[in-house]
């Protein structure tokens, strides 16, 4: 194949990106209310999880959005409420699974505090997911198959790394960590990786509720002696696909939607360089 700027093959893959931008950006779901947290617009609270969240100390309710907030007068920070929200929205079905992982809770830009991992699409809150496409010396992408095992996407192929960033990481270290955790790869065979940049920001239709999921990317060539090892049991496979494979993949649905759309960002500015 002729991997070049002018060739047939980046307008394909253009395409196939441009399609897959309309996917993500869906408007809330019916029925769900903007969500401000300690004043500063954060989200948007499914109709279910309103109803669930009815009559709460620090939580308010109103037609047109759902607030959440400290209750000084009573002792409950900002944290405690929100640790309140999160089981509550548990004990009314609301959540998919618990992860105890807490990750910030972010409103116009500011950290405001933090709360459950599950409870962050009920409530349509930002969520930055670091990935990390690795390369082969000789071309090919490392990708890695998500475990059998998985609650979302089981089986489905996903970028070598690819992980939420947890309260208060940089996003930095949330990809370090990714990688070690995912792929086996210390810090020091990462050095030549090029700054985490934003792909673009999700906005979709969860069966839980709403994603809001910046997406963001690193990029780096692992010397030839690098072999990625899972170690946290979430992937099953790990292997290094020719462009060629890694297209046909992409054409046959085999990617989750996030690394589909890592991965055609990556394959794009490699072209265009």
């Amino acid at each position: 194949m002729n991997l070049t700027p002018s060739s047939s093959f980046l307008a394909a893959l253009t395409t196939r990106f441009q399609a897959l931008q309309q996917r993500i950006q869906q408007l809330p779901p019916a029925g769900a209310r903007p969500l401000t947290v300690a004043g500063r617009v954060s989200g948007w609270v499914t109709a279910r999880a309103t109803l669930a969240l009815a009559g709460l100390p620090g939580v308010a309710i109103t037609p047109e959005a759902v607030h959440i907030h400290a209750l000084a007068a009573r002792g409950l920070p900002l944290n405690q409420v929100l640790e309140t929200v999160a089981h509550t929205l548990k004990d009314a079905g609301c959540l998919r699974g618990w992860r105890n992982e807490l990750l910030d809770v972010v409103g116009e830009g500011q950290v405001l505090g933090v709360i459950e991992r599950a409870a962050l699409r009920p409530l349509g809150l930002l969520t930055r997911a670091v990935h990390l496409n690795a390369w082969t010396p000789d071309g090919r992408l490392w990708v890695a198959r998500r475990s059998a095992t998985k609650t979302t996407d089981p089986d489905m192929l996903d970028t070598l790394v690819g992980g939420l960033a947890g309260a208060g990481e940089s996003l930095d270290t949330a990809l370090l960590r990714e990688s070690y955790e995912e792929a086996g790869l210390a810090p020091q065979v990462l050095g030549g990786r090029t700054p985490v940049r934003v792909i673009t920001r999700m906005n979709r239709h969860l069966p839980e509720g709403y994603q809001v999921e910046d997406a963001l990317v690193s990029e780096c060539v692992l010397d030839a002696e690098v072999r990625p090892v899972n170690q946290d049991g979430e992937v099953s496979e790990i292997m290094a696909l020719d462009i060629e494979d890694v297209w046909a993949r992409i054409l046959a649905d085999e990617f989750t939607l996030e690394a589909e759309l890592v991965v055609l960002d990556s394959l794009m500015a490699r072209l265009r360089t």
